[in-house]
């Protein structure tokens, strides 16, 4: 792997927190770090919960028009 010295040598705690694998080795982690990691994932479960619902209405919609 090729140096780059215009690349940035810090990670930061938002995208390492992205980057988070369930089940993953938390122990290393700072408390600033985990706090991150539970306001992404809480925005992510937020996100799915969304999309649930809107499948959900779809299906309901295509249920309704199938039984009539």
């Amino acid at each position: 792997m090729a140096f780059d010295p215009f690349a940035d040598e810090t990670v930061r705690p938002q995208a390492q927190a992205r980057n988070h694998v369930v089940g993953q080795d938390l122990t290393t982690l700072s408390i600033e770090e985990i706090d991150e990691r539970i306001h992404v994932l809480r925005e992510e479960i937020a996100r799915l919960e969304e999309m649930r619902s809107q499948k959900q209405a779809s299906k309901s919609a295509a249920d309704a028009i199938f039984k009539a």
